[in-house]
C-alpha cells in the first residue's frame, strides 16, 4: 500500500484505467440499438430473435464465467498487468466482432470482449487501493465506481450516436482503436517493479528489459492480422481479380473460406505466433507466464466454476424474450451447471491451493454478501428491463428514446446513492444501510406497481424512480464492505469478482422468474376479465413484475440485517468500501 499520495504519473495511469472500465461498461449495453443490423449482417431475420440470442449471451458468458479466474490472477500477478491484458483481450474481441462474417465469429468476438471487459473491474479497484493512502482513496474510488454504473446510460446513447453516421461495425472499430490506445497508455505509464512481488500491482516475473524483441513473432502477428482480415472481409474487387482472386478459392468445392490459400496463410501465421509465444525468450505475449499465473490461481477449479456459471448464463440469457424466459434446452444447461458446481465444491476441499481459499467465505458476512448481492441483482434487473418496457407500453409507445429517458432518472440516482452509502459506512452498520437502501428500492417498486396507463404523464412518477435508484446505490457499498471486512487483503480481487458474479447471476435468474410470474398474472387476469385490452393486460404484467421485485428487495433487506450483523465495517475506510466496484 502506498504511504503517500500518488504522483502525477500514477494519477494519470489510474485515469486511463478508469476510462477503460467506463468504456467496457458502455460496451455492455452498446448492442441494444445495433442488434438488428448485426443480425442482418449474419443473415438472421429480424423476426427470428432467438437465433441472435448468442450475440448477447456470448458477451455475458465471457464476462461472468471468466471473472473469478481473472480476479484471482489480479491478486497473484498484479493489477496493472491484468488491466493491460484485459484491455488487449477486449481489443481483439472488438476486432473479431467488427470483421465477423457469420454468427460463430461474431459470438467469439463478443465472448472475448466480455472476458476482457469483466477483468478490468477488480483489477482497477485493487489498483486504486495500491496507489492511494487510506485517507485519500474515497474520491478516486467513487469516480471509478460511478463510471462503471453509468455505462448502462451511455451505452445505448453511444450506439445511437455512432449509428447516425456509421454502421454497427464502426462501433466495434472504435472499440478496437480506443482499446489499443488504452493498452499503450497503461503500459507506458506503469513503472514495472521488476521481480519484487511485494510492490503493489507488480508482476511475479523478472523484468525482460535488455533482451531483443521477438521479431519473428511480430512478423507472424502482422501476417495473421492482414491475412485474417482478408479472410473475414473478402473484398469484392480482389475476389473478382483474375490473379488475386485465386487466393480466395477453396481447395474443395463448398469448402470453408479458411481452406483457401489466404486462409491457410492466416492459419500458418497463427501457428507460428502461438509457437513463438510459447517458446521464445521474449515473446509478444508471455503465454508461459500467464499460464503459470492461471495454474497458480487454480485453473482446474476456475474451469469447473466457469462451466457452472456458463450453464446458468446459457439457460437464462439465451432464451427468446418474446417467446419464453427460459431456453428450451435450459434444463440440460442447468443440469450441467449443477454437476460442475458439485465437482467444484469437491475440488475446493481437495486442492492444495483452490481458486477460492477455503477460509475466504467461511465468515457469515463473506458468504452473506454474495447472497444479498444475488437478491440485489434479482430486484435490479426488474428496474433496468421493465421500467422502459412499461414506458413503451403506455406513454412512449412510439419513442424508444422517451422510454430510455424514463429509466435515466433511475440510473442517475444510482451512483449518487453508491457514494453516499460508502460514506455512511463509517458511521452506521453495513446491515442497517443495506436494509434502508433496499427498503427504499422496495418502496419505489411498490409505488410503480400502482402505476396506470397515464401515470408517467405526471411529475410524481419521478419520485419512485429516484427513490429506487438511490436505494440500490445505498445498498451497493455496504454489501462490498461486508465481504471486504471478512476477507484477507490478498483475496480482495477475488472477492470483488465474486460479488459482481453473484449480482449478474441474480439478474439472469431474476428476470426469468419475474417475467414468468408476470405472464402468469396476465393470463389469470385475462381469464377473469376477457374484455381487457392488450395495453391493460401488459400493465397487469408489469405491475406484477414490480411487486415481485419489491419482495426480492425486502428479502435482501432482512437478510442484510441478519447476515451483516457481525461485519466490522464501521471502522473501514470509504475507499475500502467502494473497492469492489459495486
Amino acid at each position: 500500500m502506498s504511504e503517500r499520495a500518488p504522483d502525477r504519473r500514477s494519477r494519470l495511469l489510474l485515469g486511463f484505467c478508469a476510462a477503460a472500465v467506463a468504456f467496457a461498461a458502455v460496451d455492455t449495453y452498446v448492442v441494444v440499438l445495433a442488434l438488428p443490423d448485426m443480425m442482418a449482417a449474419v443473415s438472421i431475420p429480424v423476426d427470428e430473435l432467438q437465433r441472435a440470442a448468442p450475440i448477447v449471451s456470448g458477451f455475458l458468458l465471457g464476462y461472468v464465467a471468466m471473472l473469478p479466474l481473472i480476479g484471482r490472477i489480479a491478486d497473484l500477478r498484479g493489477q496493472v498487468p491484468v488491466v493491460a491484458a484485459s484491455l488487449a483481450m477486449f481489443a481483439v474481441g472488438s476486432l473479431v466482432t467488427a470483421a465477423s462474417y457469420d454468427l460463430t465469429t461474431m459470438v467469439i468476438g463478443r465472448f472475448l470482449q466480455g472476458a476482457g471487459g469483466g477483468g478490468l473491474v477488480p483489477a482497477t479497484m485493487a489498483l486504486v487501493a495500491a496507489l492511494y493512502p487510506v485517507e485519500q482513496r474515497g474520491l478516486p474510488l467513487g469516480v471509478v465506481s460511478g463510471v462503471q454504473e453509468i455505462g448502462s446510460v451511455v451505452g445505448p446513447l453511444f450506439g445511437a450516436l455512432v449509428l447516425s453516421f456509421g454502421s454497427w461495425r464502426t462501433i466495434f472499430a472504435i472499440n478496437l482503436a480506443v482499446g489499443l490506445l488504452l493498452v499503450v497508455a497503461v503500459k507506458a505509464l506503469w513503472r514495472s517493479p521488476g521481480p519484487d512481488t511485494s510492490a503493489p500491482g507488480g508482476s511475479s516475473h523478472a523484468t525482460t528489459e535488455g533482451r531483443r524483441p521477438d521479431l519473428l513473432g511480430a512478423l507472424a502477428l502482422v501476417v495473421l492480422v492482414g491475412a485474417g482480415l482478408l479472410v473475414f472481409a473478402q473484398p469484392t474487387d480482389l475476389k473478382r481479380d483474375l490473379t488475386w482472386g485465386q487466393l480466395f478459392i477453396p481447395y474443395a468445392d463448398g469448402g470453408s473460406r479458411w481452406i483457401t490459400p489466404i486462409g491457410l496463410v492466416a492459419i500458418g501465421a497463427l501457428v507460428v505466433l502461438a509457437l513463438r509465444c510459447a517458446f521464445a525468450r521474449r515473446p509478444i505475449v508471455d503465454v508461459r507466464g500467464w499460464l503459470r499465473a492461471a495454474v497458480d490461481a487454480d485453473l482446474v477449479g476456475a474451469t469447473l466454476l466457469a462451466v457452472a456459471l456458463g450453464g446458468v448464463v446459457l439457460a437464462f440469457a439465451s432464451a427468446d424474450p418474446e417467446v419464453a424466459v427460459f431456453n428450451p434446452k435450459g434444463g440440460w444447461y442447468l443440469l450441467g451447471a449443477a454437476l460442475a458446481a458439485a465437482a467444484f465444491v469437491v475440488h475446493l476441499f481437495r486442492a492444495d491451493a483452490p481458486l477460492i481459499p477455503r477460509a475466504t467465505l467461511a465468515p457469515v458476512p463473506a458468504w452473506g454478501s454474495l447472497v444479498v448481492s444475488f437478491l440485489v441483482g434479482w430486484a435490479l434487473i426488474a428496474a433496468l428491463v421493465d421500467i422502459p418496457l412499461f414506458a413503451r407500453t403506455t406513454t412512449y409507445r412510439e419513442s424508444q428514446l422517451g422510454a430510455a429517458l424514463v429509466l435515466l432518472r433511475f440510473l442517475v440516482a444510482l451512483p449518487v446513492g453508491a457514494i453516499v452509502g460508502g460514506y455512511l459506512i463509517r458511521r452506521l452498520p453495513a446491515g442497517v444501510i443495506t436494509a434502508v437502501g433496499m427498503l427504499l428500492a422496495a418502496g419505489g417498486f411498490l409505488w410503480m406497481a400502482q402505476w396506470g396507463e397515464t401515470s408517467l404523464d405526471g411529475f410524481a412518477s419521478n419520485v419512485p424512480l429516484v427513490l429506487g435508484g438511490l436505494g440500490f446505490g445505498l445498498a451497493l457499498a455496504p454489501v462490498n464492505a461486508a465481504i471486504l471486512s471478512a476477507t484477507a487483503d490478498d483475496t480482495h480481487g477475488l472477492a470483488s469478482a465474486l460479488v459482481v458474479v453473484a449480482r449478474m447471476v441474480g439478474m439472469l435468474v431474476g428476470i426469468s422468474v419475474l417475467t414468468t410470474w408476470g405472464l402468469h398474472q396476465l393470463h389469470a387476469e385475462h381469464e377473469k376479465n376477457p374484455d381487457l385490452g392488450l395495453v391493460d393486460l401488459a400493465i397487469v404484467q408489469e405491475q406484477s413484475v414490480f411487486t415481485g421485485a419489491a419482495v426480492a428487495a425486502l428479502l435482501a433487506a432482512v437478510l442484510a440485517l441478519v447476515l451483516f450483523r457481525r461485519a466490522p465495517t464501521r471502522g473501514l475506510d470509504t475507499a475500502e468500501v467502494l473497492r469492489t466496484g459495486g
